[in-house]
């Protein structure tokens, strides 16, 4: 166990060197009670977190970013394009593209309360070409916005739904998007810098506190009230490698947990805080 700043604490609490998860990028919890990872050759595991065990019950072709679920207990998988995946582990197409633009690097899902998905389409590193689609329920999508370019990755909607939050990797920062009255995309701003990092998850707990993980270095931030501080850090990369995507977990929301790319486990982080609730919509 790697002891990362004087408050946090960290240690591997599913998978191991050798015989744990493929270089899970993403981590979700689900509202039927079990969290969810993806693996770099297109495995998706099913994590019992109170037994710390996990299965592999479904396959789809090629690396899994982002991962969320609806009321009826189906992933929504960012796999190129958005994949869906039913609780017996049957593989279907969502949604390829808005209208004549395709998707090829959907990167993150998240709900609103209304059940439309907004998924960050990174595009090319250094090729400014990223994009957010929004996918109405049943699966038709549409260009969002092309407000943030810069490889947009993670992403967040606060608790009262007027933002949509994303990580920036290239040029990198947190930046949100004010969702309008109407649905549509409105103004981009920048919430704070992270210069010589590479932002990728986002999370927000009930008070507030928004969470970003970093690709690079291996590190995780916290912004509250204006004041942006280093929540975990790990030098050597062992117990946090390349931690990408965070969440909070369990029944009470009170586990607070990161993927880790560059290694085989999901990491458990002792915060003491509860997660913000999330949008289970029921879909057609």
């Amino acid at each position: 166990m790697a002891l990362l700043d004087t408050h946090t604490q960290i240690s591997a609490i599913i998978g191991d060197f050798g015989s744990g998860l493929d270089h899970p990028e993403c981590i979700a919890w689900g509202c039927d009670g079990y969290a969810y990872a993806g693996g770099e050759a297109g495995q998706i595991y099913r994590i019992d977190l109170a037994r710390r065990e996990f299965e592999e019950f479904a396959q789809v072709d090629g690396f899994v970013g982002g991962i969320c679920q609806d009321a009826q207990h189906r992933l929504y998988v960012c796999n190129g394009d958005v994949k869906r995946v039913e609780p017996d582990g049957a593989v279907s197409t969502y949604c390829d593209r808005a209208g004549e633009v395709p998707l090829t690097v959907a990167n993150y899902p998240v709900f609103d309360a209304a059940g439309n998905l907004y998924v960050s389409n990174s595009g090319g590193w250094h090729q400014n070409d990223g994009w957010i689609c929004k996918i109405a329920p049943g699966g038709q999508g549409e260009v969002w916005s092309r407000a943030l370019p810069d490889f947009p990755n993670g992403t967040v909607i606060d608790a009262t739904g007027e933002y949509l939050y994303v990580a920036m990797s290239i040029n990198p920062r947190v930046a949100r998007i004010k969702i309008e009255a109407d649905g549509r995309a409105g103004a981009a701003e920048t919430v704070f810098d992270l210069p010589q990092t590479v932002p990728d998850g986002l999370a927000f707990d009930d008070e507030g506190t928004l969470y970003c993980s970093c690709y690079r270095p291996d590190r995780i931030y916290q912004y509250a009230d204006g004041q942006l501080d280093i929540l975990a850090d790990d030098y050597e990369g062992t117990a946090m490698a390349a931690p990408t995507n965070i969440a909070f977990c369990g029944p009470d929301r009170s586990l607070f947990l990161s993927a880790n790319l560059g290694r085989w486990h999901i990491a458990h982080y002792e915060l003491g805080k509860t997660g913000m609730p999330l949008n289970y919509p029921d879909i057609p």
